[in-house]
């Protein structure tokens, strides 16, 4: 199968997952009120719960999905993925209490797996020269859903209520299904070489069950793990952060989102040229620029008084935070052989979700009991901090 063209394919599936899943999310405590009957003095408690219980069965179940790919096939596994979270959807759309939308989402949690089996496809369908292009695009992509769904979420919302969200979803997934059973090809690992073990990897291609063990990939899943830790640390308090600036403007809600919606835009931009530079520059060297960077930005962020200034540290977060994750994905696939990258990325997506867990319980610390703007110097912390280890850790690997 050309890889230009599975490419294509796989970035219009990681469009439509990716905005089906933020089509919902935001609006999830609205669904609750409105639809389900929870009152105001408990959907925050709901809503937490809710919203944490698929991060913590998918933690369980990627890398045990990530295994069985390897043994079974990549395609088999994001055809799984796809059709089941299709229908935990479509359960999404007619569940009437918060406890059957905590065990919908469970269930999610049990079913996902999608995005990392289009990883571990695409990097193994991308010539080596066009890796770094083709991840960056991929990233691109993801970011690119996470702006549409919201937009289209809230107008579906205001026009049919919030069900019709989870069913248009759930159509989207089955989109998908269809997609990878027609036009995707297992990936043919007899024509792929093994990669041969390198000294400093240890086993890295030996039993799938060590590949953890192995310092280079071990270290980039507590740097993914982190860097999620990031992004869920700071995204719970950015709205009430910006409604705070913003005060008594006009249309509040929208100028919220939009700004939020700032740094989304940069990453969906610049994600590809991140791919393009790491391609030529290296990515460990990306991945640490990248890392710098935005941890800067996000201090400097915590310093604006007016909306004006705090949107234009917004939008070039963005820009640089984007070439942080297709620098990981490149690093543990050109460290893996080709017949267990679905363990790998398995792995990666477990890492990500545990970060997901942990990063809203330390913000909201953080929020509480220091104030709203010391968010963004903890982030800033964590970012500069990876980057210091990243920099030690690769001088150890190059000798």
């Amino acid at each position: 199968m050309n890889w230009k063209v599975c490419l294509a394919i796989l970035t219009c599936n990681v469009v439509f997952m990716s905005s089906s899943y933020t089509m919902l999310i935001p609006f999830l405590p609205m669904y609750l009120t409105r639809e389900l009957g929870v009152s105001a003095t408990s959907v925050n408690i709901w809503s937490g719960i809710v919203f944490s219980s698929t991060f913590l069965v998918s933690a369980i179940m990627a890398p045990i999905w990530g295994k069985m790919a390897d043994r079974k096939g990549k395609r088999l596994m994001a055809i799984r993925a796809s059709l089941l979270l299709s229908v935990s959807y479509f359960l999404g759309g007619i569940v009437t209490t918060p406890l059957q939308l905590t065990f919908m989402r469970m269930f999610q949690g049990f079913a996902a797996g999608l995005w990392p089996m289009e990883l571990a496809i695409m990097t193994i369908y991308a010539p080596p020269q066009k890796l770094g292009i083709c991840l960056g695009i991929m990233q691109g992509a993801l970011t690119a859903g996470g702006i549409i769904g919201p937009l289209f979420g809230g107008i579906l919302a205001e026009l049919f209520g919030m069900r019709m969200s989870f069913f248009l979803a759930s159509g989207a997934l089955f989109l998908n299904f269809l997609v990878l059973v027609f036009f995707i090809k297992e990936p043919d690992l007899s024509r792929v070489p093994a990669k041969p073990a390198e000294p400093d990897e240890g086993e890295a291609t030996a039993e799938p069950k060590s590949l953890w063990k192995v310092p280079i990939i071990f270290h980039m899943l507590i740097c993914s793990a982190l860097v999620q830790v990031v992004i869920l640390i700071v995204q719970p308090i950015l709205t009430t952060y910006i409604s705070h600036m913003a005060q008594n403007m006009d249309n509040l809600v929208f100028v919220s989102g939009l700004v939020f919606s700032l740094g989304g835009f940069a990453s969906a931009i610049t994600a590809p040229l991140w791919g393009r530079f790491g391609q030529h520059h290296g990515f460990f060297k990306s991945m640490r620029y990248a890392l710098v960077l935005a941890g800067i930005f996000f201090f400097l962020q915590a310093l604006p008084t007016t909306l004006y200034g705090f949107a234009a540290s917004q939008f070039a977060v963005g820009l640089f935070f984007s070439g942080i994750f297709p620098s990981i994905n490149a690093i543990l696939a050109e460290h893996t052989d080709a017949r267990t990258k679905g363990h790998v990325f398995g792995l990666l997506f477990s890492a990500q979700q545990i970060g997901a867990m942990t990063g809203p319980i330390l913000g909201g610390a953080i929020a509480t009991f220091i104030g709203m703007k010391y968010v963004f110097f903890a982030a800033g912390l964590i970012l500069l901090a990876i980057s210091w280890t990243v920099r030690r850790k690769r001088t150890q690997y190059s000798h």
